[in-house]
């Protein structure tokens, strides 16, 4: 039988094709992302319950900044140099982006949201977690309990001592109006009008002779409430739970609070959009979601994570439905377009 020659060529051909479908698929150079956020603990959490696992799964690798601030993205983005791929804000730094054009929008196509929250949801960011403003308040103050609404919070008579607020009006002009009776369905309608922003900074003048400080860290109030400085203070639930967990004598009240939701972004132009998505199609995967409450005392904003999270868990987050029933979720769209004019009415308000 007469041999056919094999050329050197041909053999390396053959081989590489027999090499390859005997290899597992992995990831190639370009399957990598770069993702920024705010250090800390919160950034521990994502990573150690999303990023890590997620690179597991996918073979993509990310890499990890902080500090992403809309100055440094809108830098970005104007030189056409983004060196980021996902970054992470709160509502209002979202909608400032989006209005200024700094972030992809997410399409139902690029990313299925059908398990997400409907209040939490926005074109230019995909929700993350839930955290809320509450009333965080000194055990040894109130042995036998403490103010549980922010009518409470307000009644200096009933429960008196100092106070601690934040120093910007976000989650304060809202439970202001609901301490002065507004019910929730109408507190934007109220603050939309100049007569509402009146009564909402009015209140807030009525109770500033109570108020100690004017906090600008989240660290603050729970700092304060240990030292005795204040007796209550409204603030952000995570940060309660970490000074409780720690042995600090505080305790939070769950009747009324305003819920805020984080929300991860892609930057326009990101060098790795196709990696960014798939990023974001699985932190909200309701199985992951449920992962991150056990790092972070924030909740998933998907509900079909609530029963995969074990009861005393639970009880920790912002997020569970019976807490969510008492909840007013933050306007973003409102605070996008009154963001600047409260602010300014909110500091003289202080300042008087």
């Amino acid at each position: 039988m007469t041999k056919l020659p094999v050329t050197v060529p041909g053999l390396l051909v053959a081989f590489s094709v027999v090499f390859s479908l005997a290899q597992p698929l992995r990831a190639t150079a370009a399957d990598e992302m770069t993702f920024a956020s705010w250090g800390g603990a919160y950034q521990d959490g994502i990573r150690e319950a999303w990023m890590k696992p997620f690179t597991k799964e996918s073979g993509i690798e990310i890499t990890e900044d902080t500090n992403p601030v809309i100055a440094r993205i809108k830098a970005m983005v104007d030189i056409h140099k983004v060196e980021w791929d996902v970054v992470t804000a709160g509502g209002a730094s979202l909608m400032q982006g989006a209005k200024s054009g700094l972030f992809e929008k997410i399409t139902p196509d690029m990313v299925n949201e059908e398990n997400v929250l409907p209040e939490a949801r926005n074109d230019y960011g995909v929700p993350s977690e839930i955290f809320s403003t509450v009333i965080g308040y000194s055990t040894k103050a109130f042995p036998n309990g403490g103010p549980k609404t922010f009518a409470d919070f307000w009644d200096v008579k009933k429960f008196p001592g100092k106070r601690t607020l934040p120093d910007k009006p976000d989650t304060v002009l809202e439970a202001a109006l609901l301490a002065d009776g507004v019910a929730p369905a109408d507190v934007y309608k109220t603050l939309d009008t100049p007569a509402g922003m009146k009564r909402a900074l009015d209140k807030i003048r009525q109770i500033k002779p109570d108020v100690a400080m004017w906090w600008s860290s989240g660290a603050q109030p729970v700092q304060a409430l240990a030292s005795g400085e204040v007796v209550m203070a409204l603030g952000w639930n995570g940060r309660f739970q970490s000074g409780i967990d720690s042995g600090l004598p505080i305790a939070m009240s769950w009747d009324q609070s305003v819920a805020q939701v984080g929300y991860f972004m892609i930057v326009k132009g990101a060098p790795n959009k196709a990696q960014a998505v798939k990023f974001l199609n699985y932190i909200i995967r309701p199985d992951v979601q449920a992962r991150f409450s056990q790092y972070v005392a924030y909740g998933p904003v998907t509900p079909k994570s609530i029963p995969l999270i074990d009861k005393t868990r639970q009880s920790r987050l912002p997020s569970t439905p019976e807490r969510l029933s008492n909840a007013l979720f933050m306007n973003i769209n409102w605070w996008a377009d009154h963001s600047l004019a409260a602010g300014e009415a909110y500091n003289t308000a202080m300042q008087q």
